[in-house]
């Protein structure tokens, strides 16, 4: 059986990941609260924010400016909370 989780990006129950996705605390915090659904989500997004900024993943300054954007996405904090108006999917019936 899948492990659940209540994601707080998608505000309802939801399968959970099979482990945390990111390193320490952040990784954690993410296990423990954001769905599969949302972090692919996320995933896409990520795509988005390195091409139209032009990162480098190897960089550190890139790596922080990315998790900034991931905590605004993934728990709306921060100066990185994501466009104005994105209402996550309706759930499928």
């Amino acid at each position: 059986m899948a492990r659940t989780v209540q994601c707080v990006k998608l505000k309802r129950e939801a399968p959970g990941l099979d482990e945390p996705p990111y390193p320490g605390d952040v990784g954690l915090r993410i296990y423990e609260n954001i769905s599969a659904e949302a972090w692919n989500a996320w995933l896409q997004q990520l795509t988005m924010i390195i091409n139209e900024n032009s990162l480098n993943t190897a960089d550190p300054r890139s790596i922080e400016f990315i998790e900034q954007y991931m905590l605004g996405f993934l728990f709306d904090e921060g100066q990185y909370a994501g466009p104005k108006g994105f209402a996550p999917p309706k759930r499928k019936k």
